[in-house]
C-alpha cells in the first residue's frame, strides 16, 4: 500500500468528502517562529537540507535518537552530509510525524513519490537542488502555492519591527504580523532577565532603573507592535500561577533582582503574577488576544544545552502543574474581556483544560501543541474538545514552525485529521453531512481569522 494516497488518514467516504471541502482553504496561521527576514529578503534556499533540517529540532531529536552524531545534525558537516545522514537513517523514523511531514513536503512540493532512504536520498538531493533553483520555489512564491493568507511571527518586545515595515511593501498577497513574545519580560529568576531590562531601556528610551519605568517601557513596546498589527501576546511559562499582587511586592522584589540578589520562589512568582495582570490589562485595552503556553521543561539535557544551545531538542513536558487554582483569578479578572488562548504540552492536562474553556466563552483551548502535533495527538484533542466543551470553540491550526514548507505539511496533517474525526461523526449519525461541512470549514479557517480578528 503506498504511502500518501489521496486516502491518508482519512478512514471513510464522509472523511473524504469532507476533506475535499477544506483541502483548498487559505491558511491563517496566528503562531508560528517563521524568519521574516528570510521571505522579505527572497533569496531561498541552495539545498534540501536548507529546507527542512537546518532549522527543525524536531528532525534533529529524531536523528539523535537513531545515533546520528552531532557534527551531522548541527555541527561542521555539509549541508549534504546532513542530508544523507537524515537519509539513511529515516525509514526507522516511521511511526514519528516528523517522518508524514517529509514526505508529504517531497510529495507536494517537489513532485517526489519514492520515499526517502539511504538509497534514494541522493538522487533526491540532486532533484531538490534543481527546483530550489527555480523562482517558483522561493519564499515568496512558495508561501503564494501554499495560499498563506495571514503569517504571525513571534517577537520579542524589544523588537523594532524592521522586517514587518519592510514587508508591508515587500511582500504581496499575505498578511504578515507581529506577536508580542514577552516571556522574558517575566523570567525574573533567568540570567538574561537583567540583559532584556537593559535592551529593553535602549529600545524605548525609558529609564527602567524602577518597576514603574519598566512597565512603561513594556507599554511603549505594546503600543509598538500594535502600530503594526499586532493582534496577540505570547508568554510561555512552565507553570502560570496568577494571583492578586499589590505593586508595593512587585516593586520590591524587582528592585531586589535589579541589585543581584538571589530570590525565594515566592518572590519570582508574585512578580510574575504581578506582571501578568499588568499584560492583561495592557491586552484587554488593545483587544489582544492573550496566548499562554503552559508546560515546557526548557533545556532540560544539560549536556546538549551546553554544547547546542537553546532550542535544540532537548526539552521536556511535565504533567506536575496545577492549571484550575493556578489560572483562576486570570480568568475570572479577564472573563468576557479578552479572548484567552491555552495550550499544554502534556495531554493528560486535557480534561482540565476543556472544562476551563467551557466554563469560560472567551477562552479557547489552542491546538494539539508540540509533543501532541501528530495525527495521534491532534485526533484524542479534537475528540475531548468534542466531547467535553464545543468543537467550534477551538481555536484552530497553528504552525508553530521555523520552517515555512511546513504551511503545507502541517495544515494538511491538521485538516486530514479534523475530516476523518467528523466523518466518523456523520458515519455514526451523529451529525449530518451539511453541519460537518460547516465545522469541518469553521475550524480550518474561519474561526482563527475571527477569533484574532484578523
Amino acid at each position: 500500500m503506498a504511502f500518501e494516497a489521496d486516502e491518508y488518514l482519512l478512514e471513510s467516504d464522509a472523511a473524504k468528502t469532507l476533506y475535499a471541502e477544506i483541502e483548498s482553504l487559505p491558511v491563517v496561521d496566528p503562531h508560528s517562529h517563521a524568519d521574516l527576514s528570510e521571505i522579505v529578503e527572497n533569496d531561498g534556499w541552495d539545498d534540501i537540507w536548507e529546507v527542512e533540517g537546518a532549522t527543525d529540532h524536531y528532525v534533529w531529536s529524531m536523528m539523535r535518537k537513531r545515533g546520528v552524531p552531532e557534527r551531522k545534525i548541527t555541527g561542521d558537516a555539509s549541508n549534504k552530509e546532513k542530508w544523507m545522514a537524515l537519509a539513511e537513517v529515516f525509514p526507522e523514523l516511521a511511526g514519528n510525524p516528523t517522518y508524514e511531514w517529509i514526505q508529504l513536503d517531497l510529495r507536494r512540493r517537489f513532485g517526489i513519490e519514492k520515499p526517502l532512504s539511504a538509497e534514494t536520498g541522493e538522487e533526491i538531493w540532486e532533484e531538490t537542488k534543481a527546483r530550489l533553483s527555480e523562482q517558483s520555489m522561493k519564499p515568496q512564491s512558495l508561501l503564494d502555492d501554499l495560499d498563506v493568507e495571514v503569517l504571525c511571527t513571534t517577537d520579542d518586545p524589544t523588537s523594532d519591527l524592521a522586517d514587518h515595515k519592510t514587508a508591508e511593501d515587500a511582500v504581496d498577497g499575505i498578511d504578515t504580523r507581529p506577536t508580542w513574545r514577552v516571556d522574558r519580560a517575566l523570567k525574573i529568576d533567568q540570567p538574561s532577565w537583567r540583559e532584556f531590562v537593559d535592551e529593553l531601556e535602549a529600545a524605548t528610551g525609558t529609564d527602567t532603573a524602577s518597576l514603574s519605568g519598566y512597565l512603561s517601557a513594556l507599554e511603549d513596546t505594546h503600543d509598538h507592535f500594535a502600530e503594526h498589527g499586532c493582534r496577540a501576546c505570547d508568554l510561555s511559562l512552565e507553570e502560570v500561577v496568577t494571583r492578586p499582587v499589590g505593586e508595593q511586592r512587585a516593586e520590591e522584589v524587582y528592585d531586589a533582582a535589579l541589585a543581584g540578589e538571589n530570590l525565594s520562589r515566592a518572590e519570582i512568582v508574585d512578580f510574575q503574577a504581578f506582571l501578568l495582570e499588568e499584560i492583561g490589562r495592557l491586552n484587554r485595552e488593545k483587544d489582544w488576544v492573550t496566548q499562554l503556553h503552559i508546560g515546557a521543561v526548557r533545556d532540560y539535557r544539560d549536556e546538549l544545552y551546553e554544547t547546542v544551545g537553546a532550542d535544540a531538542g532537548g526539552d521536556v513536558s511535565t504533567q506536575s502543574i496545577e492549571l484550575a487554582d493556578n489560572l483562576r483569578y486570570f480568568l475570572n479578572e479577564f472573563d468576557g474581556d479578552m479572548e484567552i488562548i491555552l495550550y499544554t504540552v502534556d495531554p493528560t492536562h486535557y480534561p482540565t483544560l476543556t472544562t476551563l474553556s467551557r466554563a469560560f466563552p472567551s477562552v479557547s483551548v489552542g491546538p494539539a501543541w508540540w509533543f501532541n502535533d501528530s495525527p495521534y495527538g491532534m485526533d484524542e484533542q479534537l475528540r475531548q474538545m468534542g466531547s467535553v466543551d464545543l468543537l467550534a470553540n477551538h481555536a484552530g491550526m497553528v504552525s508553530d514552525s521555523r520552517k515555512l514548507i511546513s504551511y503545507g505539511s502541517r495544515f494538511e496533517m491538521f485538516r486530514r485529521v479534523l475530516a476523518n474525526v467528523l466523518g466518523e461523526m456523520v458515519e455514526q449519525r451523529r451529525m449530518p453531512m451539511d453541519h460537518a461541512k460547516q465545522l469541518a470549514t469553521h475550524l480550518a479557517y474561519d474561526r482563527p481569522r475571527s477569533l484574532y480578528e484578523f
